[in-house]
């Protein structure tokens, strides 16, 4: 055998993409370019599966068709990079691949130039692999050869495409906003740049261009939109990075009903032109009071066909303590009825309660079992009066085969754990509508919330308007102030955010006022935009959709790393390229900084 020299592409242009052969093109000459997928010799016929973006096809080496091509195909392997003309064939009946897209043909070769050899892949460039996902993002531009995340970053392509058409066909302009700007308090932790040229000052990477954006509808320019990176500094899970992508927008004269057209058309035409997901329009519009109080969340997943129920006023004065005593305390009494689910053992159930407490921080999970004969199978049941156990049975509407898992606890808490247990259990047990996807808005979201100190504080963030119907409430009872907030969900799923802007500069400094913020520091921290609200802002409000999310969503994902080509791991690390990485003693002087001893925390 000779040794491998490789060629150069020269003249030789592709004429198509390897998934792009077709039966249109038999007997017609063709030249692919790609990766060799897999390579199988046959006693002397030599069969490549080739592979670009457009998918893989069939090609075929022959002693006798092409003896130099035939002798040069001895030496490829997987993934080397290589160009190849050939007449395009049907295979015969019984070599037919219905797996795929080009599986009734193949490309018979007389011309092939090595490009370039490869080091053998670190795992299988497969529709699915089993690797721990620390090697595949060590090794990621392997991994972004795979079918899904070349899949997944074509959607988000298909996407952003479909976004800018349709904002600017709804009036919309895109303006950029800077990456390096001051510290604000929006509910999450900073990323900081020191600033070489004012020693001791921060410039802060933007968590949104929320600020920015209200600036440009008091300077008049009415409609804005911007496709924009931003950065928060916070723990991460599978739907959250330290640098994202948000599809920002706000617009003036506008009010709910407004924004939330626009919110529609987005959605809808960005689900149709990037992933074919035709959706039923007009979207629902679901109250966050409930949407708690049917799903314990604001975001649920509406296709999974299980509801919570709420039991406080049935245990209000019960004989049973440990009910009556959260709800003396301000607690609630809820619980997540599931009909025949005789599958879900004694031992699962103690499972379940193990998680509730070991996972969750939950203080345990009460449940029942309704028995073939109607009785009642549980070791809380004994505690219930005949009228409480007739109160329950009518709530949850009892039956022979339901399992009801209860939860007294702060309303937060038993939510969060009962919304948990419900996609949990109804994903397990398949208790779904059968709809593919499901979107909605969830709307009159209270302005305030309290914090872990129980002071009053925003529940979104601080430049909400409230509605105009609750303004008085502000002086009496701010807790029951509603907001102009509102969400767009799908699948379980939050895609975004918005709300309409306090536009004047008295109501924005009442709201941060009932947060305890002194005027001075009203000054110093929103200085520069309750000076824009007095030069004449107009009534304005927008929105952020969580771009990566919404991707995730359309491409069936179920990590924020699989629609992102150069993602983060859970630790905030960039396996790749290893950021983030020590500099040098001389930048940080230069930097007027210092490295402290790291303190441990307590």
């Amino acid at each position: 055998m000779q040794a491998l020299t490789l060629d150069s592409l020269g003249s030789l242009r592709r004429s198509h993409g390897c998934g792009e052969v077709e039966p249109g093109l038999l007997g017609r000459e063709v030249t692919l370019a790609g990766w060799v997928h897999r390579r199988r010799d046959h006693g002397g016929v030599i069969f490549v599966d080739l592979r670009d973006r457009t998918g893989l096809v069939q090609i075929v080496f022959e002693p006798d068709t092409s003896g130099a091509c035939h002798e040069r195909a001895h030496h490829l392997r997987s993934e080397y990079v290589i160009a190849v003309r050939g007449e395009v064939r049907r295979r015969s009946e019984d070599t037919v691949n219905p797996a795929l897209a080009t599986g009734e043909l193949e490309v018979f070769v007389h011309e092939l130039r090595i490009l370039n050899t490869a080091t053998p892949p670190p795992f299988p460039i497969e529709e699915e692999t089993g690797v721990d996902e620390s090697v595949r993002l060590r090794h990621r531009v392997h991994d972004l050869r795979r079918p899904p995340l070349q899949r997944a970053l074509t959607i988000r392509h298909r996407l952003v495409q479909s976004v800018r058409s349709t904002l600017s066909e709804l009036g919309f302009i895109e303006i950029e906003t800077p990456y390096l700007a001051r510290s604000t308090p929006e509910g999450a932790r900073d990323f900081l740049v020191p600033s070489r040229l004012q020693p001791g000052s921060f410039y802060a990477l933007p968590q949104s261009p929320q600020l920015m954006k209200q600036l440009l509808m008091a300077a008049g320019f009415e409609r804005y939109f911007q496709i924009v990176r931003c950065f928060r500094d916070e723990d991460l899970r599978a739907d959250r990075q330290p640098e994202f992508t948000q599809v920002d927008l706000e617009m003036s004269f506008a009010g709910v009903d407004d924004v939330l057209e626009v919110l529609e058309e987005v959605t809808a035409r960005g689900c149709l032109e990037a992933a074919g997901i035709e959706l039923p329009r007009p979207f629902p519009r679901l109250s966050y009071p409930d949407v708690m109080a049917r799903y314990g969340t604001d975001k649920p997943d509406r296709r999974i066909a299980l509801e919570l129920r709420d039991l406080t006023e049935i245990f209000r004065e019960s004989g049973f303590r440990a009910f009556r005593q959260v709800v003396e305390s301000g607690g609630i009494v809820k619980c997540l009825p599931i009909p025949d689910a005789e599958e879900l053992s004694r031992g699962e159930i103690d499972r379940l309660e193990r998680f509730v407490r070991k996972e969750l921080g939950g203080r345990g999970l009460a449940w029942i079992r309704v028995m073939a004969d109607g009785s009642w199978q549980s070791p809380i049941v004994k505690f219930f009066s005949e009228e409480e156990r007739a109160a329950v049975a009518a709530a949850v509407g009892a039956r022979p085969g339901m399992v009801v898992f209860f939860q007294a606890d702060q309303a937060a808490r038993a939510n969060a754990i009962l919304a948990r247990l419900r996609s949990d259990l109804g994903e397990r047990l398949g208790r779904t509508d059968g709809r593919e996807h499901d979107v909605f808005f969830v709307v009159d979201f209270p302005l305030f919330e309290r914090d872990d100190e129980g002071r009053l504080t925003y529940m979104h963030m601080p430049f909400v308007a409230p509605v105009e119907e609750d303004l008085d409430l502000l002086d009496v009872d701010p807790e029951r102030v509603r907001s102009t907030h509102y969400d767009v969900v799908m699948d379980g799923l939050e895609l975004g955010s918005g709300s309409l802007r306090n536009h004047r500069s008295d109501l924005q400094r009442k709201i941060l006022e009932i947060m305890g913020y002194r005027p001075e520091e009203m000054d110093e921290r929103f200085g520069f935009l309750l000076e824009a609200l007095d030069a004449g802002a107009p009534p304005h409000g927008g929105f952020a959709f969580g771009y990566d999310r919404f991707v995730m969503v359309l491409a069936g994902a179920t990590s924020l790393r699989d629609v992102i080509a150069f993602p983060k791991t859970s630790r905030g690390q960039d396996l790749l390229l290893r950021a983030p990485s020590p500099v040098e003693p001389a930048q940080l002087e230069e930097l007027g900084l210092a490295l402290a001893p790291r303190r441990e925390r307590p």
